[in-house]
């Protein structure tokens, strides 16, 4: 039978494929157009923010402490990589979030498994973008051509049909249209954790971004539990990984939220977790539902929480930005 051996949590920011200098200047142009809600899940303006800002706001954003946290987060990075490349496994689930990149406002599913026999992520087209924000995001995709992934797709059908079974309503995607390829959420991870790994995938899609039907964190930690028993049904002897994609606050960091869920992903309160306030969980903050699936599953595994790294990663100061985390699962002896 199948084993649940370990579990990953990377954001997978812009950030993360951003330079020094976009940190230090050009971030503070684009945040203000970013969608913005205060912790009561009102949307507020940017210079609502900036009225409300810290004394120390300024400071918190000074060229030095930019420059800083961007070291962190390439170590921190650089670590979870490590951490990664030393743990074997037969094929890894990676849970994230679509965002108008396979599916639109015409058909939304809140959850949707791919199990084609490969998934393709395309390469980048024409000369780099000279917009630094596009160069950024051109860097998710295959520098000289498409790369076609491969798909762990037994798995991935088992786990659609076992979900099914535990009353989870599962959109079944086999196949994806020419013009279209994997999203950002689940190319960030080929492209970084994956490197030269031709490790099978099974992409999980859950929505967070978009109304009318969000997964709910109660709901979420439902998923990760069935997940987990989908995973030790499966017949074959393999050794499977599940790697949240995404997260945590943004694009205003808040510090109080994210260190509270690590908190709870540390003690494995899922009750907390479970209980979070959907109105919390807007724009990018609702990328947090894919670590909860994430540590649901570990729970239930009887992994915890081995190791983490968390950078408030302030870029305006309006304190704009993201709560960058990172975070690794195991057994007791690993």
């Amino acid at each position: 039978m199948a084993e649940l051996a370990a579990a990953f949590g990377s954001s997978h920011s812009v950030m993360l494929a951003a330079t020094r200098e976009d940190w230090i200047a050009n971030f503070r142009k684009t945040d203000p157009g970013m969608p913005l809600f205060d912790r009561s899940g009102q949307k507020c303006s940017y210079d609502e923010l900036l009225a409300l800002a810290p004394a120390d706001a300024a400071v918190r954003v000074a060229p030095d402490k930019m420059s800083a946290a961007f070291d962190r987060m390439t170590g921190a990075v650089a670590e979870l990589i490590r951490q990664f490349s030393q743990v074997p496994l037969d094929a890894l689930i990676i849970i994230g979030d679509d965002q108008h990149e396979l599916f639109q406002d015409a058909m939304m599913p809140s959850l949707a498994i791919y199990y084609g026999a490969s998934i393709r992520n395309a390469a980048r087209s024409g000369r780099p973008p000279e917009n630094w924000y596009a160069l950024a995001q051109s860097r998710r995709y295959e520098p000289e051509s498409d790369v076609h992934y491969p798909v762990a797709s037994d798995l991935a059908l088992h786990l659609i049909e076992q979900l099914t079974q535990s009353e989870f309503d599962v959109c079944a995607v086999k196949e994806i249209p020419a013009d279209q390829h994997e999203g950002h959420a689940f190319s960030y991870i080929h492209r970084n954790y994956l490197a030269g790994r031709r490790l099978p995938i099974v992409p999980i899609f859950i929505n967070t971004y978009y109304a009318p039907n969000p997964i709910s964190p109660r709901r979420c930690v439902a998923f990760g539990r069935a997940l987990h028993r989908a995973i030790a049904n499966f017949p074959a002897n393999s050794r499977v990984g599940v790697f949240a994609s995404g997260g945590l606050s943004h694009f205003i960091v808040d510090e109080e939220l994210d260190r509270s869920v690590l908190s709870a992903l540390r003690s494995n309160d899922l009750d907390f977790l479970g209980g979070l306030e959907p109105r919390r969980l807007q724009a990018g903050s609702s990328e947090i539902r894919g670590w909860i699936c994430g540590a649901a599953a570990a729970a239930a595994a009887g992994l915890h929480l081995k190791w983490t790294d968390y950078i408030p990663a302030w870029r305006t100061p309006a304190l704009t930005g993201i709560g960058l985390g990172f975070a690794r699962w195991g057994k007791d002896d690993q």
